[in-house]
């Protein structure tokens, strides 16, 4: 027994040894092309040592083949989230591809990196969208490098980030319009409530995560769950069979069935509500947040509450009531232009059905009968954008009026001709002092739908081409040294985190003058002549953690014990990094500040490191 296993090993050994020899001579070109293309798939290596493996003979280069799988894992590995862009029917080159989406990021970077020193000195830069717009590249592929740049690990790099998300910001909204307009030219009945509430929505958010499928999924959900209460009490109802809206139930009592099912889930299950309190936050307009929320304004529950409707088969229609949207629901003969034949429906109030007299009572005064009749999709979202319009004039403290200007792009979208709201972008643009070639278009466009608004235009015209003459002539930026006799009361420098004495934010120091400079009128306002050492003591411009910026008095400003990031939206257009102590300055802001580095890294030396002793 023991010699037959003595001779199995001396086998297993013998044929161990020859394979080993075998394997000697065997090189990677012997390989099965599966173990091949494994080996080529491993993530060590890289899309260079792939082009060098493909260079050294034909069965590598077969094996690494442009459409093959070896450039298909590469992308994969690289650029994972671009894949939902090909089909698996596609016959792609995925070196191309490669290629392509590595030169799109290389021209991304250039065009960020270049920015900062282009645009540091406007608030918005308009001309810099303007050369994205003949961009060469694909623009998701564009989009995908941004992204990249958002995701960056860490507090570095912020102002590349700053001005990716601007970027950013600008493609999807051009991409969003597209489709807005798009669904404009769509027949009536092809256009659905919910994606006019979508597309709006996206065109305010374009950098949240938001898209009518997911929206569809989350309404189909509650859509569901009224189906298994109308189930329990009427297993016979039509609706609990169907799917989505194919059917439209004509009994009355059925259709009661429904809203009163829909009312239950809505308001007593998932607690939906006007938003009451907080009736003028925008959020109240935005669909996806509504879902999220569970509470909105009329007009924005009213498309949720229609939406649902309709999928379970009862037809209701918008009716633009004033100051309050409403729903109404056929009680007569369809189609019936007799107000008193429909009962109204109150989304923001729980679903109550109202009858005329009722609806008068919700506002609180009589209206004549064509406030009644039912709007087109068109009308609803023009309605919508209107509410966000007003928002954004309300919004006082944004300063770039984002809201304002993502409105009004709306409203033009949907009537390009409407001279108020023309003229009400040209004059925001003009106070802005953004894209001033573009306020000359609009004015051109106003004069020449209105002639009788010239004196206006005129006005607007002359101060236009001032600007962009003054633009012309500008020098270069303003250098101030610390070492300059004029400057040396000033203490405090660019970069500290710093504490307001009397009202307690913390705020970050991105300029400084040696006294105050701003206007009489201010300087009264602001009450400064009480402050022991008035105007005549060094001021600074801070970014306050509440979004604002602010203009402090040097008696005013104290170091923060607890130096922490301060989240301003334009932190990254003044500095690169958080240092977990104090803010560097970006090389725009370091040239107009140059000797304030060393004094900012030992004062934290001096502050922070002796108190952790």
């Amino acid at each position: 027994h023991g010699e037959h296993h003595l001779s199995t090993a001396r086998d297993v050994v013998a044929s161990l040894q020859m394979a080993a020899a075998e394997a000697e001579r065997l090189c990677l070109t012997d390989l099965p092309g599966e173990l091949l293309e494994l080996i080529l798939c491993c993530d060590v290596l890289g899309a260079a040592d792939i082009g060098r493996v493909a260079c050294t003979c034909r069965r590598l280069r077969e094996a690494c083949q442009p459409r093959g799988k070896v450039w298909r894992e590469r992308f994969r590995l690289r650029w994972p989230s671009l894949l939902k862009y090909y089909s698996h029917s596609d016959s792609v080159s995925w070196l191309e591809e490669y290629k392509a989406r590595h030169n799109a990021g290389l021209e991304a970077q250039r065009i960020v990196a270049s920015f900062s020193k282009r645009f540091f000195s406007e608030h918005v830069p308009c001309d810099g969208f303007s050369d994205i717009e003949t961009l060469g590249c694909p623009s998701h592929f564009f989009e995908d490098e941004l992204m990249c740049i958002l995701n960056m690990e860490g507090r570095k790099g912020l102002t590349w980030k700053y001005y990716a998300k601007k970027i950013l910001y600008f493609l999807r909204q051009q991409n969003i319009l597209k489709n807005l307009k798009e669904y404009l030219q769509r027949p009536a009945d092809q256009q659905s409530f919910l994606e006019g509430a979508v597309l709006i929505d996206q065109y305010c958010n374009p950098l949240s995560d938001i898209c009518l499928k997911s929206v569809q999924a989350q309404v189909d959900e509650i859509t569901d769950k009224v189906r298994r209460v109308l189930r329990a009490k009427n297993a016979r109802h039509p609706s609990v069979a169907s799917k989505a809206g194919e059917i439209l139930i004509p009994e009355v009592e059925l259709q009661r069935q429904v809203l009163d099912a829909m009312n239950c889930v809505l308001y007593e299950q998932l607690k939906y509500k006007g938003n009451e309190l907080d009736y003028y936050n925008s959020l109240n307009s935005y669909i996806h947040q509504v879902l999220i929320r569970r509470t909105g304004i009329p007009i924005s529950l009213s498309v949720l509450y229609l939406t649902i409707a309709r999928q379970l088969g009862v037809k209701l229609e918008p009716v633009n009531f004033p100051s309050h949207f409403l729903l109404r629901w056929c009680q007569g003969k369809e189609g019936s232009t007799d107000i008193f034949d429909y009962t109204y429906i109150d989304a923001f109030g729980k679903g109550k059905q109202l009858t005329v007299k009722e609806c008068e009572y919700l506002i609180g005064h009589h209206v004549t009968e064509e406030f009644y009749g039912v709007v087109t999709s068109k009308e609803v979202l023009q309605r919508m954008v209107g509410n966000l319009l007003n928002l954004g004039k309300r919004e006082s403290t944004d300063q770039s009026y984002q809201l304002l200007r993502d409105s009004l792009d709306l409203y033009l979208a949907m009537y390009p001709d409407n001279v108020q709201h023309l003229m009400l972008q040209a004059r925001l643009y003009f106070h802005l002092g953004i894209w001033p070639e573009k306020v000359l278009d609009i004015l051109q466009h106003i004069q020449a739908l209105d002639p009788s608004q010239h004196g206006a235009v005129g006005y607007l015209v002359q101060h236009t081409l001032e600007h962009i003459e003054r633009r012309k002539e500008e020098v270069g930026p303003e250098v101030k040294h610390r070492s300059d006799e004029k400057h040396k009361e000033v203490c405090f420098s660019i970069g500290l985190i710093m504490k307001h004495k009397r009202y307690g934010y913390n705020c970050v120091i991105y300029g400084w003058d040696p006294a105050c400079m701003m206007g009489h009128e201010w300087i009264r306002n602001m009450n400064v002549h009480s402050l022991p050492h008035g105007p005549h003591q060094p001021f600074y411009n801070v970014l306050v953690e509440d979004g604002s910026c602010r203009y402090a008095a040097q008696e005013n400003l104290e170091y923060n014990s607890e130096p922490r990031e301060v989240p301003h939206p334009d932190i990254g257009r003044y500095f690169s990094e958080f240092t977990g102590t104090h803010y560097l300055a970006n090389a725009e802001l370091e040239l107009r500040y140059p000797e304030d580095l060393e004094l900012t890294c030992s004062t934290v030396q001096n502050i922070y490191s002796s108190g952790k002793e």
